[in-house]
């Protein structure tokens, strides 16, 4: 890697450059156009050198003790808090996020490294029933190479939640960043873990496009594949971790439904409609994708909308003065564009934004919005408010549960009874009574059914599910003689 600037932390990395079989790529922060980083861009043939080694070094890995093991992610953890302040800027600037999101982004790291740290000294296994001078116990052994495949929006986040773990479970690490974020994607990460005594080997960074990805899916030394993205690309993964018989996690996406009952405080419930489809642009997995509303007060929640969208600054989100910065590219921004044009054409009405200059695109509200509309069926990933009405709850249900999946829902309502009640009835992987959709809290299982993912998950408990395997046991003092 090479940097444009003098960022001391990352610059003075002593890491081997990225490989760069598929040339190389300019990284360029998407609010000033600015040239971040120069990177080596992965091909086939490198991704199969990284497995070899990778594979190699992993054995030497499951032989180290858990306390020296525990050890590297607690270093891991208070160097990201002793380079906070840097390692948050770039993630601002290379993300394009706002300066909060980025500094988001590293504390969440820490909490990761720490509660990696906390899984070599876990429970591995259990003891199961035998009969008498037999010892049958269960236990869970690393897959061997772990692929992780990571996106553009909260890479550092969703590259460390699969990274950490894995290498905590005994497994080496290859990671495909996306080549939009590979500093914050994997290089960052891998600059840490090095700098925290992690052997060598263990863990590899090779930013790269569809041939590296396929080349690391399809490998035979990689068992199991981590992929977080769009949907397109998961079914991609999906098929090919398939037809070779790997494990793969799977976290894509989805419709998000936000439901706002006709009891709620509607400044409270504008409040969390904003925050749930605006943050980040709206390029987050979990936003508010719908914003379902009763009928009563769907008027007076659409202007408080309105409201927040019109005066909500947009622009470079280092600088600490905006509320929204760029969408990561243009190609983003097009989509978007094509997919807001496209509902009103289809009758929705726009209330707010709709516009855009440069990569900025402005907060956007949209009213009269149905199904068969494309901000209704599809996940926008951009900062698009959908207004839906309902009448009733059981309406408001119905067209929640009207997708192919859906990460995350919430409901807003003075009734805890009565959001329960709705909440329990709703076809997602997590929901939040009376908050908006976008929330973590890294102990948690995080996932979803459907075209969310394939129903697996991750975080919390669900980390030893993903990234190890059971292997039974069994221990006799002698072996037995059969009447064979």
């Amino acid at each position: 890697m090479g940097a444009s600037e003098n960022i001391a932390f990352l610059n003075f990395s002593g890491l081997a450059p990225t490989p760069k079989g598929g040339g190389v790529r300019e990284v360029l922060e998407p609010a000033t156009g600015r040239l971040l980083s120069t990177v080596g861009i992965a091909n086939a043939a490198d991704m199969a050198v990284a497995t070899r080694a990778a594979a190699a070094a992993q054995k030497a890995w499951v032989a180290v003790p858990p306390r020296e093991k525990a050890e590297v992610f607690r270093r891991a953890g208070a160097l990201f808090q002793q380079h906070f302040d840097e390692l948050a800027l770039y993630a601002t600037r290379e993300t394009g996020g706002i300066l909060p999101k980025g500094q988001h982004e590293i504390r969440e790291a820490i909490t990761i490294c720490h509660l990696a740290a906390a899984m070599p000294l876990q429970s591995q296994g259990h003891v199961l029933p035998s009969v008498p001078g037999r010892t049958s116990i269960a236990r869970r052994v690393p897959h061997g190479v772990v692929g992780v495949i990571s996106p553009f929006n909260f890479p550092l986040i969703l590259t460390i939640r699969a990274v950490a773990p894995a290498l905590a479970a005994g497994n080496a690490v290859v990671i495909k960043p996306d080549s939009r974020t590979p500093v914050t994607g994997g290089l960052m990460i891998a600059r840490v873990f090095a700098e925290a005594g992690l052997p060598a080997g263990l863990l590899h960074v090779l930013p790269g496009d569809a041939e590296a990805g396929e080349a690391l899916v399809t490998d035979p030394l990689v068992p199991m594949i981590a992929f977080t993205g769009s949907p397109a690309v998961g079914r991609r993964i999906g098929e090919l971790a398939g037809r070779h018989l790997k494990k793969v996690s799977l976290e894509l996406g989805g419709a998000n439904s936000l439901l706002i009952l006709d009891d709620a405080d509607l400044d409270i419930a504008a409040s969390n409609a904003a925050w749930g489809a605006y943050l980040h642009q709206g390029q987050i997995c979990m936003a508010s994708n719908r914003i379902l509303v009763q009928r009563s007060i769907a008027a007076e929640l659409t202007q408080r909308l309105v409201a927040k969208a019109t005066h909500l600054p947009v622009g470079d989100g280092a600088s600490g003065q905006v509320a929204l910065g760029p969408l990561i590219d243009a190609k983003q921004r097009d989509r978007v564009h094509a997919i807001v044009q496209d509902s009103i054409q289809a009758g929705a009405k726009l209330e707010a934004g709709g516009t855009f200059d440069g990569l900025f695109y402005k907060p956007t509200v949209l009213s009269g919005v149905k199904p068969g509309m494309r901000v209704f069926d599809e996940e926008t990933f951009g900062p698009v408010a959908n207004i839906i009405i309902f009448d009733t709850d059981a309406e408001a249900i119905a067209l929640a549960n009207n997708n192919t999946g859906s990460l995350a829902c919430a409901v807003i309502s003075q009734s805890v009874g009565r959001a329960m009640a709705v909440g329990q009835q709703l076809k997602c992987g997590m929901v939040h009574i009376n908050d908006q959709t976008v929330n973590d809290d890294c102990v948690n299982p995080f996932g979803g059914p459907g075209i969310a993912g394939n129903g697996t998950s991750v975080g919390g408990p669900a980390d030893w599910e993903e990234y190890t395997q059971w292997q039974w046991m069994t221990v006799k003092d002698t072996a037995p003689m059969y009447p064979f």
